[in-house]
C-alpha cells in the first residue's frame, strides 16, 4: 500500500471528496466485506447501499402515476422525467437548445433506433471503427439492407507531422479495411454523394481494451471529412452525421457535447451507478432528428390517429416523437439519486481513482516473470502505463502464459478466479473486431473457429494453439486497492511458476510436488488394491444408492443415469442449478422392476416401474407413448408432478435414448461429441464409470486439515462419495491410478480414459439433510491438481460389454492395475 500510495496517492482514494473510498466503503458497499472482489464495472458497475436507501425512500413517500395523463400525480410525474432529462444533457454538458435526451431500455435500443431511422440510400455509407459492440455493428444491417456501403477502419493517431504546428493537435489517419455491399450494381456518382446522409460511429472508450478514442474524430469527420477520409472510398461524400457509444466511457469521462458535436450519443445507466437496470438514453442532436424516418407509432408519440382510415399526426417534440408507450417512469425518477453520487465524487476524481487502480494492476502483471523467465501476461491495448494521458480507461485486458510459452485458457483463468471470490469478465466482451484485431485472428481463424463449433459463451478458450478471447477486469468508483492487490496475488499464486527446485534428488515444481514414478512403483509393490465400493445413480445429479454387486451392460451400470430431469423449456435440471436435487433418493429393486425415488417435500415415495429382466435396456424415449414404460398420459402426469413438487420448479423426467447414446452434455448442456465415441452412455457426463480412490480422498483431506488449521475457518472431512463416483477402491498411494491405462477388477477389464475434470459440483455438500456451498474442495484441488486448464481428480473408466456374456461386479473384488 505504501508503494501504491507513493506514486498514486495524488489520486487514488477521493482526498479532497465527501468521503474517502474507505468512509465509502464502510457506509455505502458493506455487502462486499464478505470476501467478494468485483472486478467487471465494465460489464455493469454496483449500485451503492445509500443511494437504494434513498430511491426506495423516495418511492415509499411518494406518489408516481403514468406521464401520459393530466392528473395531478402524473403532471408531477412528467415534470420529474423532464428534470432527469436535464441532468443526463447537463452530464454530457449539451445544451437543451441543441440536444434532446429520449429515453430508451438501453444503449442498445438507442442504437438500434438510429440505425432503423437513418436516411439510407443507396449512396450512403455506414464507417464504424474495428472496435465496436456488436450493438453498433448490428446498424449495418440496416445500411447494407437499405442499399448503403459498409466499412470497418482503424484509426491511427501521430503527434504531429513534419511542418505541422505543435498547437494543431494530432493527426488522425482513418485506414479502411474491405468495403461491404449488398447492392452489386451500385455506383456512386458526385452528386447523389452529396445529397446522401452517411454515418460514422466510434466508442468513446473501447469496451475489450480501455482505450479511449480522440474525440476530435467529432469534428474532423463532420467538417474536415475529404482531409480525414483522404485515400479511403468515402473521401468524396460530404454529408457525415457522427455515432459515438459511449455506454462503457461516460462512467469516468462523458463526451463533452458542447466541444465535440456528436449527432447521436447512446448510453447505460447502469453502466454509470448500478441501478436502474433496463434503461438508457440516446442523445440526439435535434437538426438531426429531424432527417430521420420513424415508420412505426404508438400511444404517446402520435398526436391524434383515426383507426378507420389512413390518418396520423404525430408529435413534435423529437422525446415524444421516438419513445414508444409508456415511459418506465420509475426507473427514470430513481436517475436523480445516481447523479447525486456522482456529483458529489466528480467524474474527473472518479477517474483518478479508477485509473491509478488499472495503472498499478498493468504494471505488475507487465513485470511477472515464471521461474524460468519468460513471461506471464500479454496485456492489449496498454503501451502508454502514464496517468497523465487521458488515452485509457480503468480496464486491463490480457491473456496468460505458461513457461513453455502455451497460452491458459481465459476460462481457466475465470473458473479459478470464482473459487478466490474474484468476479471477472472473459471471452470477447461483444466486440468481435477489437477481439480480433489485439488477439491477431485472421478471418480464416474466425471462420475455422465457428466451424469447430466456436460460439459466444463456450468452452473453447483456446483453439489451434491461440486464445479465442481474453481476460478483462475493471474498475468502478468503489474499488479499492485491496481488491487490486488480491486480484495480482491471486494471479501470482495461480499462475507464475516458481524455480525449479531440487528436492531428494527429484526435480519438482515448487507448487505442483509429485511422487516420482519409481518412488510410485515401490510404494505400490506392497499393497493391493480391492473394490470398497459400488453406488449407482439411476437420476443424473440425485443421490445414488450403494450395492455390493450389481450388473453391467453395454452403458456401463445398469440404469445408472439413465433418467434425468428436464425443465419445459427444455432445458437439463442439475445440480448446479437446484443443489437440493442430491437430496433427492434413489434405489433400484432389480426382482421387483421398480425404481422407488424418495424427498423430504414429498409426503409419498414415488414407485417408477422399470424394464429389470434384462442387461441390456432398450434406448427408448420415457413418454407417454411407450407402453413398457408409462402405462399411460396419467402415469407420466404422476411422475412429473412428483418430481415438480421434489425440486420446486416445473419439469418432467425423461430416459436415456439411442440419439444420444453416442454423445455426451458439454459445458451449455448441448450434445457435444464424447471422449471415445464408440463408447455407449447414458446421461453422465464423460463415461461410463467414475473411478475414486480411498487413498487420494485422504491425501485431499490432510490438505483441508492444513488448511482448517486456521481458526477462522472450518473445513469438513470429506466421503468419497462426495465426488459421486461409481466405483470407489481402497489401497495403495495417493494418485496412483492417474497412471494407469487398463485395470481388471475381479475378472471384467476397464480402460482408462484419463482424469475427470471437476466443476463446482463437488463444493456441495448434504450433511444432516442440509445443502451447503462452499470453495472447498475445488480450491485446494485447483492448487494442486491442475493440468491445462482441468481441475483433475478421479479416473473415468470404459468397459466393453459382450452381450452374449452376463457380468456383475462385485464389492471386495480385487483390482489389478496396468500402469503406464
Amino acid at each position: 500500500m505504501e508503494e501504491f500510495l507513493k506514486e498514486f496517492g495524488d489520486y487514488y482514494g477521493y482526498p479532497d471528496g465527501p468521503k474517502n473510498i474507505n468512509e465509502i466503503r464502510e457506509t455505502e458497499f458493506k455487502r462486499l466485506d464478505q470476501g467478494v472482489v468485483y472486478l467487471d464495472h465494465a460489464g455493469s458497475t454496483l449500485y451503492s447501499e445509500l443511494q437504494m436507501e434513498n430511491i426506495f425512500k423516495d418511492f415509499t413517500s411518494s406518489v408516481y402515476g403514468n406521464p401520459h395523463s393530466q392528473s395531478d400525480i402524473s403532471s408531477a410525474t412528467s415534470e420529474i422525467i423532464a428534470d432527469a432529462r436535464r441532468q443526463v444533457l447537463e452530464y454530457f454538458n449539451a445544451s437543451p437548445e441543441d440536444y434532446s435526451c429520449v429515453f430508451t431500455s438501453g444503449a442498445t435500443a438507442a442504437l438500434k433506433i438510429v440505425g432503423e431511422t437513418f436516411p439510407w440510400t443507396q449512396d450512403s455509407n455506414f464507417v464504424y471503427t474495428m472496435e465496436n459492440h456488436n450493438s453498433v455493428l448490428g446498424i449495418r444491417e440496416y445500411a447494407l439492407g437499405k442499399g448503403a456501403s459498409a466499412c470497418a477502419v482503424d484509426i491511427e493517431e501521430v503527434a504531429n507531422q513534419p511542418g505541422q504546428l505543435a498547437s494543431s493537435g494530432p493527426f488522425i489517419k482513418v485506414k479502411p479495411r474491405a468495403v461491404q455491399t449488398r447492392n452489386t450494381s451500385k455506383l456512386q456518382n458526385e452528386e447523389s454523394r452529396g445529397d446522401a446522409c452517411n454515418l460514422f460511429a466510434f466508442p468513446s472508450e473501447c469496451n475489450f481494451t480501455g482505450l479511449r478514442f480522440n474525440l476530435d474524430l467529432v469534428n474532423l469527420i463532420k467538417e474536415n471529412n475529404e482531409a480525414t477520409l483522404e485515400g479511403t472510398p468515402f473521401a468524396k461524400s460530404k454529408r457525415w452525421m457522427v455515432l459515438i457509444d459511449a455506454a462503457k466511457g461516460c462512467a469516468t469521462q462523458p463526451p463533452n457535447l458542447s466541444e465535440f458535436p456528436a449527432d447521436f450519443v447512446v448510453m447505460s445507466f447502469y453502466k454509470l451507478f448500478g441501478y436502474p437496470t433496463g434503461l438508457g438514453a440516446l442523445l440526439v442532436r435535434n437538426d438531426a432528428a429531424k432527417l430521420l424516418k420513424k415508420t412505426y407509432f404508438s400511444g404517446g408519440t402520435v398526436a391524434a390517429s383515426i383507426a378507420d382510415i389512413d390518418f396520423v399526426k404525430r408529435r413534435e417534440r423529437v422525446e415524444e416523437f421516438f419513445e414508444d408507450g409508456s415511459a418506465s417512469f420509475l426507473s427514470i425518477a430513481a436517475i436523480r439519486h445516481g447523479f447525486k453520487l456522482l456529483k458529489s465524487l466528480t467524474t474527473s476524481a472518479i477517474w483518478m481513482h479508477t485509473t491509478s487502480l488499472s495503472i498499478y494492476v498493468k504494471k505488475k502483471l507487465q513485470a511477472l516473470r515464471h521461474g524460468n523467465g519468460a513471461g506471464v501476461c500479454v496485456l492489449y491495448g496498454s503501451e502508454n502505463l502514464n496517468l497523465s494521458s487521458h488515452k485509457s480507461g480503468p480496464t486491463v485486458t490480457f491473456n496468460l502464459k505458461r513457461p513453455d510459452g502455451s497460452w491458459f485458457g481465459y476460462l481457466e483463468v475465470e473458473k479459478l478466479a470464482s473459487l478466490s471470490g474474484i468476479q471477472l469478465r472473459t471471452g470477447c466482451f461483444c466486440n468481435p473486431g477489437a477481439c480480433a484485431k489485439y488477439l491477431d485472428l485472421s478471418h480464416s481463424d474466425l471462420l475455422s473457429n465457428v466451424e469447430a463449433g466456436h460460439v459466444c459463451w463456450d468452452d473453447n478458450d483456446v483453439i489451434n494453439g491461440k486464445p479465442t478471447g481474453a481476460v478483462r477486469v475493471s474498475f468502478g468508483y468503489m474499488s479499492t486497492f485491496e481488491e487490486a492487490k488480491k486480484f495480482i496475488d491471486f494471479i501470482v499464486s495461480s499462475f507464475v511458476s516458481p524455480p525449479t527446485k531440487i528436492g531428494n534428488g527429484i526435480a519438482v515444481n515448487g507448487r505442483f510436488a509429485q511422487l516420482s514414478s519409481e518412488e510410485l512403483e515401490s510404494k505400490e509393490s506392497i499393497p493391493g488394491y480391492y473394490l470398497k465400493s459400488v453406488t449407482i445413480y439411476p437420476i443424473k445429479s440425485c443421490a445414488g444408492f450403494s450395492v455390493n454387486r450389481w450388473p453391467l451392460c453395454r452403458t456401463g451400470l445398469l440404469h445408472d443415469r439413465e433418467w434425468m430431469i428436464q425443465g419445459l423449456t427444455g432445458e437439463l435440471i442439475t445440480q448446479k442449478k437446484v443443489p437440493e436435487m442430491s437430496l433427492i433418493s434413489t434405489v433400484i429393486d432389480l426382482e421387483e422392476g421398480l425404481l422407488v425415488v424418495e424427498s423430504a417435500r414429498c409426503k409419498d415415495k414415488l414407485y417408477i416401474r422399470i424394464k429389470s429382466n434384462s442387461y441390456n435396456p432398450r434406448s427408448d424415449e420415457f413418454d407417454a407413448h411407450d407402453n413398457n414404460i408409462l402405462e399411460n398420459y396419467n402415469e407420466e402426469t404422476r411422475i412429473n408432478c412428483w418430481f415438480t413438487d421434489a425440486i420446486g420448479r416445473q419439469c418432467k423426467l425423461l430416459q436415456y435414448s439411442s440419439s444420444t447414446s453416442k454423445h455426451c452434455l458439454n459445458r451449455n448442456k448441448s450434445p457435444g461429441l464424447c471422449r471415445v465415441l464408440e463408447s455407449n452412455i447414458n446421461f453422465a457426463n464423460e463415461a461410463q464409470f467414475l473411478l475414486i480412490s480411498e487413498e487420494s480422498v485422504a491425501d485431499l483431506n490432510r490438505r483441508l486439515e492444513e488448511k482448517g488449521k486456521d481458526p477462522n475457518r472450518y473445513l469438513e472431512k470429506l466421503n468419497p462419495q462426495r465426488f459421486r463416483p461409481n466405483l470407489v477402491i481402497a489401497g495403495g498411494e495417493p494418485y496412483a491410478e492417474d497412471k494407469w491405462r487398463t485395470l481388471k477388477i475381479g475378472d471384467t477389464n476397464f480402460t482408462s480414459l484419463g482424469g475427470c475434470n471437476r466443476c463446482q459440483m463437488i463444493n456441495i455438500s448434504n450433511e444432516s439433510g442440509q445443502v451447503k456451498k462452499s470453495n472447498e474442495p475445488l480450491t485446494t484441488l485447483a492448487s494442486y491438481r491442475r493440468v491445462k486448464g482441468k481441475i483433475l481428480f478421479g479416473t473415468l473408466l470404459r468397459y466393453e460389454h459382450d452381450a452374449n456374456i452376463e457380468t456383475w461386479i462385485r464389492v471386495g473384488e480385487e483390482v489389478n492395475p496396468d500402469r503406464e
